[in-house]
């Protein structure tokens, strides 16, 4: 080979492999991106803070790493009850947490939680997913620059922590019970005062004595919040978030910068978390109130019928008044009509099933 003949040749490869080397290079940095996602839950707490975690990861996997979420729990960036201000104004990326935190900016955001006397985490689903409800949230939210996915679920809550027993109306009036969302509004008219604090606040507001109950979620994350060293009266059934939907918020500009591929790959990780957490709780629900009962001393007991009945009345009246204005009432309208519809399906289908069920095989 001559000279000439090679250097030709070389100039060949060698532009070859700078070629090579510069399509790599933007290949592995080519739409690589860093989100921040703020939580109202305290960092790594079971069930709603691994949870908000799973959600994050889900998404970094999906993506190949394409995407990264980097969570930041509450206090860490901004107070729980800031998470929304901080996604709407772009000072974070997302946040998961609870719509009904977000009662102060519309009081249609409780509808994406929970509202007392509403639907099971089921019931919830069918209406979010097939009845409208994603498609109200979404027009809801957009008009404070947010965009919110499902992103996981509690089911039923229990009705709360009493350092006293409930035996009437009278011991519920003057009590001043932990309670978010249209659910505090019902205690208020029912003679108690409501306060709404965050999750990680709440023991040392009981050790305190600021407050004289609480409610948070269920046995599994009041046992680890510790609520047993303090009250040992255990009331079921709760009547204020019969299936508590949790959110992932994401900014506006940041949702529409996203390919509608990626759109899916986070509305795919919502969706699996929503199924992933839900199944968490119903499994561990159960062994820790095991546990509450027969090592922790505490006492289980059912709210008397004529207290129970009066929540019910109070709930109607408050979630019948919670629409104040034209969306406020579409969504309202939406809901109920779902509750209807679902309701009555679920009454002759898995309610009459459960209750026959557990009577036989006394569950």
């Amino acid at each position: 080979m001559d000279r000439r003949s090679f250097i030709k040749k070389a100039g060949v490869v060698t532009a070859g492999a700078a070629a090579a080397t510069t399509l790599a290079t933007p290949a592995i940095s080519q739409g690589m991106r860093e989100l921040t996602m703020v939580t109202t839950w305290p960092k790594n707490f079971p069930g709603l803070g691994t949870g908000a975690q799973r959600f994050a990861d889900r998404i970094t996997a999906m993506t190949d790493g394409r995407i990264t979420v980097n969570l930041l729990a509450a206090g860490e960036l901004v107070p729980a009850f800031e998470a929304f201000d901080a996604v709407a104004s772009g000072a974070a990326d997302m946040y998961h947490g609870a719509e009904y935190y977000w009662l102060g900016k519309h009081k249609a955001f409780a509808f994406f939680t929970a509202v007392p006397m509403g639907m099971l985490a089921n019931e919830f689903d069918g209406w979010m997913n097939h009845g409208g409800g994603q498609e109200l949230w979404d027009e809801l939210a957009a008009g404070f620059g947010v965009k919110g996915i499902m992103a996981g679920n509690t089911g039923v809550q229990m009705g709360g922590w009493f350092a006293k027993e409930i035996n009437s109306m009278e011991d519920m009036r003057g009590l001043t019970m932990r309670m978010p969302g249209l659910g505090g509004e019902v205690l208020r008219r029912m003679g108690a005062s409501a306060v709404s604090i965050p999750g990680g606040e709440i023991f040392p507001a009981l050790q305190s004595g600021a407050i004289d109950a609480t409610e948070f979620v269920g046995p599994w994350n009041d046992r680890a919040f510790g609520f047993q060293r303090i009250l040992k009266n255990y009331y079921y059934p709760g009547f204020h978030e019969p299936g508590s939907g949790l959110s992932a918020g994401i900014n506006m500009d940041v949702w529409n910068s996203l390919t509608p591929a990626d759109q899916t790959i986070f509305r795919a990780a919502g969706l699996a978390e929503n199924n992933d957490m839900y199944s968490e709780f119903m499994a561990n629900n159960g062994t820790s109130l095991n546990a509450l009962i027969n090592e922790d001393d505490v006492i289980l007991r059912r709210f008397p019928d004529d207290v129970f009945a009066e929540m019910v009345r109070a709930s109607e009246e408050v979630v019948q008044e919670s629409a104040e204005d034209e969306i406020g009432q579409r969504i309202l309208d939406s809901y109920l009509r779902a509750r209807r519809d679902i309701g009555r399906w679920a009454r002759i289908s898995e309610h009459v099933y459960a209750e026959a069920r557990n009577s036989i095989l006394d569950i």
